[in-house]
């Protein structure tokens, strides 16, 4: 196997991990997108409880 080939290929996987990683961390933004905004609409239902229970004391 020459040294330029497997240069090459090495590059080729460097290249595919750095795509996938930039995916993956594209796609986990998203979801923290999608969660924020939900928690805008919804509320969050832990921190409401705990606040209705203080101001009930």
């Amino acid at each position: 196997m020459d040294a330029s080939r497997l240069l090459k290929e090495k590059k080729f996987w460097i290249a595919s991990f750095i795509v996938v990683w930039a995916a993956a961390l594209q796609g986990h933004m998203i979801w923290m997108q999608k969660q924020d905004a939900f928690k805008h609409k919804f509320g969050d239902l832990s921190g409401n409880k705990e606040e209705e229970d203080l101001s009930a004391s």
